[in-house]
């Protein structure tokens, strides 16, 4: 996988989206995954040339399973990247504690504190997560089979309450080249210790994905084509509207 499809595809979504301004200060989220390795890689090259000139930092929240983030220590300082590892009594809380039986959301939720925690005192005002273009059609999925809602991440939110703007520079990259990147690359991924890894509602849906594009080859392709082209969507309201 060359590494100039990946940022093809990057570059597209911060002009298109708007996701980058000059003098922009960006934390990426690292948890270790191969996702946020790829993005850290692809942002440490794409300020290179980026006509927005901006900071980039790493920070990973430790949620106490035992994980060695030593690797991506390395990596960050090959990057030139500052590197922050907070260490947090997160998996603790969320199994020990509450012995939560479907983890996914809360943890989600504590990482994310902790993440505006650590980027405040450094002084971010943008977080860079790895969510690619399969997370946004399985995050859809997810909120209409659990939630009954037709909804999925934007690519850029702003959290009032931390004063931090999200985005997600993959939204238009398959979860296959990002992988196919991290496998060229040798990018140092951390196992994931987390208990929940592989037994989880995403997972899920991840997989039934995989089983209707088996019958529909176009499926996943023509639903993440439908997500990222809102003018299309033809639902109740807005038939409501045009007959009213």
């Amino acid at each position: 996988m060359n590494i100039q499809k990946i940022l093809s595809g990057m570059r597209r979504a911060c002009s298109e989206l708007k996701l980058i301004d000059d003098g922009d200060k960006i934390a990426v989220g690292v948890s270790g995954g191969k996702d946020s390795i790829a993005l850290l890689a692809a942002l440490a090259a794409f300020r290179r040339f980026s006509p927005e000139r901006f900071e980039l930092h790493a920070i990973t929240i430790d949620l106490g399973l035992g994980a060695d983030y030593s690797p991506v220590q390395k990596f960050c300082d090959a990057l030139n990247v500052p590197y922050a590892l907070e260490k947090t009594d997160i998996g603790d809380v969320i199994f020990n504690v509450r012995k939560e039986k479907n983890p996914c959301s809360l943890c989600s939720k504590m990482r994310r504190g902790a993440l505006a925690n650590a980027m405040n005192s450094i002084g971010c005002n943008k977080l860079a997560l790895g969510h690619h273009a399969d997370d946004l059609a399985e995050t859809f999925l997810l909120s209409l089979f659990y939630e009954g809602r037709l909804s999925t991440f934007s690519p850029k939110a702003y959290m009032s309450r931390s004063e931090i703007t999200v985005i997600r520079p993959f939204v238009y990259i398959s979860e296959a080249d990002v992988a196919a990147l991290a496998r060229d690359e040798k990018l140092p991924i951390v196992h994931n210790p987390c208990p929940a890894n592989h037994n989880t509602q995403r997972e899920y849906v991840k997989n039934l994905i995989k089983d209707i594009t088996r019958d529909i080859p176009i499926a996943k392709e023509r639903m993440i084509s439908a997500l990222t082209h809102p003018e299309r969507n033809n639902l109740w309201e807005s038939a409501v509207q045009k007959e009213s």
